[in-house]
């Protein structure tokens, strides 16, 4: 048996962390550290160390299933698929294509995700696709273009981070969420910088912080408004940098205005001494970094809460400079790639959008159609969940497992329930595909190679370590299956390779060129960082406006003796030079502060927040099968102040339940005075009566479309009362 280590990187977060890998005589499989990896540099959180656990055939699906009788049993593939192209066919035949849903996963590679939106757009001829990234980052997304005319999650190296003065850590939890990335914020304090984290909670993260600030669930936008404020009234705006790289500074200063100081700590909570103390510590060094993630994105205000602590980043000069800027902490493992090659409702590759006619042209090409045969933008996700069963009458879905995951979770079960056919891809049977029609088998990450783009945008090689067992096709291979009985025989390759070179003659000129990355230069690098044009003139100089290469049309590197042209060498910092927008200038956006969907009132007087725990991920339908991390973290809880448990007469571990007006849910009370008393926190990773999401509020952000994960009107009620 071949037993030499294959450098790859872990399936679960952004980081991508790198690891090898290294079968083992037994069939299982041995995780090591690999050091080379600048990322992680050898550490892995315990979901990396246990990813193996996951290929087991005990625990993974290894056949395809097909419904009988109400029971899923085994099929062959054949069977499956002929079932799939009839259940779509048939569909599309009596209701027409936009009847066929297609939802993704931010785990897809992101070969599966650029293969995925144009089996939709050109097989199935469906514009209602989106995937479940829209509920990660869509928010910072949505902000990150209005003020800079691109979205990068991160526009600059995470090793950047322990070199600047200050970071503002809105809303994310570093030590459970992304562990090997804490070392950074270490790194930071050990060179004399300072950390300030904004979390309701006092989490592990906010136990390393120079200064905790704990606002109010779903009032971070007042919270950057009031900093704001104070820049201005304190004499702490960048004037010369405002000046010479913005636009709108007078309508975002007059915004911020109208929340000073006394009015942002009635709304928030956070006192003015702690907004002073912030606002000096944040403005005193040379450099300073703003870093968001879930905490103030998953609102229904989420792209202006980001929008506005941009803009204070923007007020201070801490945008585009060396060691300065804003960024987006991505969640899921290729949440970044996974939108910017087709999955999202209004997107194409190379992160070009739907409805732009040029766009539209250059991907036709690529594909071989009509421009005019491609769909419209359609509707994002939870839109397109919650139409299920009207006029969506059937879904295909990979990579997913929104019965867990969506907001109003309990709805989405049902709407799933109610569609004519579903089928679904995945590697274990999770609470979403037992509802399928069909389930197939597919390859998961060690068994396949594809390439997936990290939150720093560097896009990487994952490489395939081990053979899949018999029975487990890849999702490349079901999709050629499929197009090929839906009379598609060509465009769909199974080699993820060739598809790879497909989406980078997708992909070139686009804002997320990735072009000028080949398998080769992966395999030899640790990374290449987008956008990364070819030099030639075709794909030069349409992309990376504001890129340390201002002037792309002229190659970075000189060219080779043969007169060949060098390779672009990537974009690890954006904006150093000039802003993608078409003056070269950041534009500040003017936001004002607005409630939460669903302010507490006497009925429901508490607020909800959901998070994460470091043993589980996402849904936990992989981590959930692992002994070792559900010894460490084996269901759900309900974190709860004490004054609130003494109100309840609750004790530790007592089971509570949680009411909203979407439905309830029950699990152990974890009594703690890290949590406010106004707020409870409940993770989202599991199912049944302990799922968070049965309560979480679907209002939609008006331009991301994202839901407000974050904060939510509740009631919290001892088990034995209710049941008495």
């Amino acid at each position: 048996m071949e037993t030499s280590a294959t450098p790859t990187h872990c399936p679960y977060c952004a980081l991508q962390c790198g690891m090898n890998l290294t079968p083992a005589p037994d069939g299982t499989v041995e995780v090591t550290e690999r050091a080379d990896f600048p990322v992680n540099r050898g550490a892995l959180c315990g979901k990396g160390r246990t990813a193996p656990a996951v290929l087991a055939s005990s625990v993974r699906l290894t056949s395809p299933l097909v419904r009988e009788g109400g029971v899923l049993v085994p099929a062959t593939w054949d069977e499956a698929l002929d079932r799939i192209a009839e259940g779509l066919s048939s569909i599309r035949s009596a209701h027409g294509p936009d009847a066929l849903g297609v939802f993704g996963g931010g785990g897809l590679t992101n070969e599966k995700a650029y293969t995925l939106g144009k089996f939709a757009r050109v097989v199935l001829g469906t514009s209602q696709i989106d995937y479940n990234g829209r509920f990660c980052m869509s928010s910072a997304a949505a902000a990150g273009i209005k003020a800079f005319g691109l979205d990068r999650g991160l526009p600059f190296p995470l090793e950047d981070i322990p070199k600047t003065g200050c970071v503002i850590l809105v809303g994310s939890n570093l030590a459970e969420t992304m562990p090997p990335a804490l070392r950074y914020l270490t790194e930071l304090k050990d060179n004399g910088g300072t950390l300030i984290v904004i979390d309701p909670r006092r989490t592990r993260t906010a136990e390393q912080a120079d200064l905790h600030l704990a606002p109010r669930p779903g009032t971070d936008l007042a919270l950057a408004l009031g900093l704001l404020h104070l820049v201005v009234a304190e004499g702490r705006a960048d004037e010369e940098y405002i000046r010479e790289r913005t636009t709108g500074w007078e309508d975002a200063r007059a915004a911020a205005m109208a929340h000073w100081p006394e009015y942002v700590e009635r709304i928030t909570g956070v006192s003015v001494p702690q907004l002073r103390e912030a606002l000096r510590l944040f403005c005193e060094p040379e450099a300073a970094m703003v870093l968001t993630a879930r905490g103030p994105e998953q609102q229904s205000k989420g792209t202006d809460t980001v929008g506005a602590w941009i803009n204070l980043c923007l007020a201070t000069g801490r945008a585009g400079r060396p060691l300065s800027g804003y960024g987006c902490l991505t969640g899921q493992g290729n949440g970044q790639g996974g939108r910017e090659h087709g999955q999202k409702a209004d997107q194409l590759p190379g992160y070009r959008k739907l409805n732009d006619p040029a766009a539209r042209r250059h991907v036709a090409e690529v594909w071989g159609v009509d421009p005019d045969s491609l769909p419209g933008p359609g509707r994002s996700a939870y839109e397109l969940l919650d139409a299920l069963g009207t006029d969506i009458k059937s879904l295909l879905l990979m990579g997913s497992n929104p019965v867990v995951s969506a907001p109003r979770a309990a709805h989405v079960e049902e709407r799933i329930k109610s569609l004519d056919f579903l089928a679904v891809c995945d590697v274990v049977l999770s609470e979403t595909a037992a509802l399928a029609d069909v389930v197939l088998p597919v390859t998961q990450w060690a068994e396949e190679t594809g390439t997936t783009t990290n939150l720093e945008g560097r896009v990487l090689l994952r490489r395939q370590a081990i053979t899949p067992p018999e029975g487990v096709r890849s999702d490349l291979e079901v999709m050629h299956e499929l197009a090929a009985r839906l009379g598609v025989e060509k465009g769909f390759p199974t080699d993820p390779e060739e598809v790879f070179e497909e989406l980078r003659r997708a992909s070139a000129g686009g804002p997320a060129d990735y072009s000028g990355i080949t398998y080769r230069r992966l395999a030899e690098e640790n990374g290449v960082f987008w956008p990364c044009p070819t030099p030639s003139e075709e794909a030069a100089g349409a992309v990376g406006a504001g890129t340390e290469e201002a002037a792309l049309d002229v190659p970075h590197n000189p060219p080779h003796d043969d007169g060949t042209p060098s390779v672009h060498p990537g974009t690890p910092r954006l904006f150093l030079d000039r802003f993608a927008t078409d003056d070269g200038r950041a534009r500040f956006v003017p936001v004002l502060h607005r409630a939460v969907a669903e302010e507490p009132d006497a009925e429901y007087p508490v607020l909800l927040t959901t998070g994460r725990v470091v043993a589980q991920y996402q849904s936990g339908a992989q981590t959930r099968r692992v002994d070792e991390l559900n010894a460490a973290a084996p269901g759900p809880f309900v974190e709860l102040h004490p004054r609130l448990a003494e109100r309840l007469g609750a004790a530790e571990g007592d089971p509570v339940a949680v009411v909203s007006r979407r439905g309830r849910a029950v699990a152990p009370a974890r009594i703690t005075t890290s949590i406010r008393p106004d707020t409870v926190f409940m993770p989202f990773h599991w199912p049944g009566e302990g799922r968070a999401n049965t309560l979480t509020n679907p209002a939609l952000d008006p331009t991301s479309r994202m839901p407000e994960f974050k904060a939510c009107a509740v009631r919290v009620e001892a088990v034995e009362a209710v049941e008495a």
